[in-house]
């Protein structure tokens, strides 16, 4: 296959650009021009995409010959402000809409999105958390009209939260084995939300099965379908906080209930979701910790 992914830089994007670079096939990133590519540049080309010159970027698509694009980039902000409006749209409306016409135009197959759960507050059908997720809908309901029109086939698959080695994010296991080596005492909410977190070969698996079952106009994906990314198994935080302490054999000073849950705390992940086709989660919560911390 012959790929173009954006956010290839990303967490999840390093190790999908690996993967697919170990099954043989030709990856291209979108690359900004002040950023610096982390991959080998005889094995991944790289392009940057420009907002003012579509009749360029339509032309590369052309000359590319794509299969199909992983678009992962976005922008992530859990509580916005008046000034992160723009950005938000820049990054996860205009970015998206843009490759999906220069795509289009150029012919290409198919196009796996990238959502998040929180479009889907206490389950319901669309229910943003925040603004981020109204934005990563807002693109899905542009993208309305090319699945229409048949133009393109177009999937989204969505994620909860992920973990896995050489994560340099903010996200709850790297806060834990901080202060578990510090000793420092964390003021947390009540706990009882459920968490629902995937290891990340288990969320590169969905996108490879995903995009080899497009690539081969696989019947069984239908165009507009969203699909979930799942954990085996959810755990509520503080039962989470016991797995970690097990798995690390490490022992973590918290104050539960110090802090307020956020507005619209998401109690239950989504649940609704189908998961793509014939793909089923391989790691298990505690094997995945000890993955990262042995």
């Amino acid at each position: 296959m012959k790929i173009f992914i954006t956010g290839a830089t990303g967490f999840i994007g390093k190790y999908l650009v690996a993967k697919f670079l170990d099954e043989g096939n030709f990856v291209t990133i979108n690359l900004r021009n002040e950023k610096k590519s982390p991959f080998d540049i005889n094995q991944v080309n790289t392009y940057n995409l420009n907002y003012e010159d579509i009749e360029g970027d339509i032309q590369f698509f052309k000359r590319e010959k794509f299969d199909g694009i992983i678009h992962l980039a976005s922008l992530y902000i859990t509580t916005h402000t008046p000034a992160d409006i723009n950005k938000l749209i820049e990054s996860n409306i205009k970015l998206g809409s843009h490759i999906l016409e220069c795509a289009t135009q150029a012919n290409v197959k198919w196009f796996i999105n990238t959502g998040t759960f929180w479009q889907n507050y206490e389950n319901a059908v669309y229910s943003p958390v925040n603004l981020y997720a109204a934005t990563k809908q807002a693109f899905e309901s542009i993208a309305q009209y090319y699945i229409d029109t048949d133009k393109i086939k177009f999937v989204t698959l969505r994620l909860c939260d992920t973990y896995g080695p050489n994560d340099t994010r903010s996200k709850i296991f790297n806060l834990w084995n901080r202060v578990a080596k510090t000793g420092e005492t964390l003021d947390m909410s009540p706990g009882e939300q459920l968490i629902d977190i995937s290891y990340i070969d288990d969320v590169i698996s969905a996108f490879t099965l995903l995009a080899n079952q497009l690539n081969d106009n696989n019947t069984i994906i239908v165009n507009g379908s969203v699909y979930a990314v799942r954990a085996q198994k959810r755990y509520t935080l503080k039962q989470l906080k016991d797995i970690f302490e097990k798995s690390t054999h490490s022992k973590l000073k918290i104050n539960w209930g110090t802090r307020p849950y956020r507005d619209k705390e998401v109690m239950i992940p989504w649940e609704n979701g189908a998961v793509v086709p014939g793909w089923r989660p391989l790691i298990d919560i505690e094997n995945g910790i000890k993955k990262i911390f042995e």
